[in-house]
């Protein structure tokens, strides 16, 4: 019988240290980004992806020029929009705000020359397949930091 309750209380703690482990690395990730944009940063992590150096998404606070606006699409997640934000050195990157979820006027809010700043997770699947999403107030199990979308001085979440 305590040989049971040995492998119990073990199990409990290896779970209780994987749950601190990961309220840890989003509280860090909270902090990794800032307040302010940081389009200098974005660049570097989108470079160690490219370089292969870096895996896992993050978390990324970038501001720019709008270049470009998609029509909305609905995906098996619900509608989204999507846009292209300018931000320096020849790179833009693809946006996409999930608009079931975020308190917003209908689509698209966002226009070609609009100055905007993005809190979000920035994802990696390869140069072709990359973007910044979760840019609203929710989070969920696999993404615990809110996001949002200032346009020209007005904040989306």
């Amino acid at each position: 019988m305590e040989r049971r309750g040995g492998h119990g209380r073990r199990a409990w703690a290896l779970v209780a240290s994987l749950v601190l482990a990961m309220t840890m690395h989003r509280a860090h990730a909270q902090e990794a980004i800032g307040p302010a944009c940081d389009n200098r940063h974005f660049l570097a992590v989108q470079q160690a992806f490219e370089g292969g150096s870096l895996r896992g998404d993050q978390p990324v606070h970038v501001c720019g020029r709008v270049i470009a606006v998609s029509r909305q699409r609905q995906t098996r997640s619900g509608w989204h929009g999507y846009f292209y934000v300018d931000v320096g050195q020849g790179v833009s990157i693809r946006i996409v705000s999930d608009l079931d979820r975020m308190a917003a006027p209908a689509w698209p809010w966002v226009a070609k020359g609009d100055a905007v700043d993005v809190v979000g997770r920035y994802y990696y699947d390869n140069p072709r397949s990359q973007g910044i999403d979760w840019t609203h107030r929710g989070t969920g199990r696999k993404w615990g930091m809110p996001g949002y979308v200032s346009v020209n001085g007005a904040r989306y979440q």
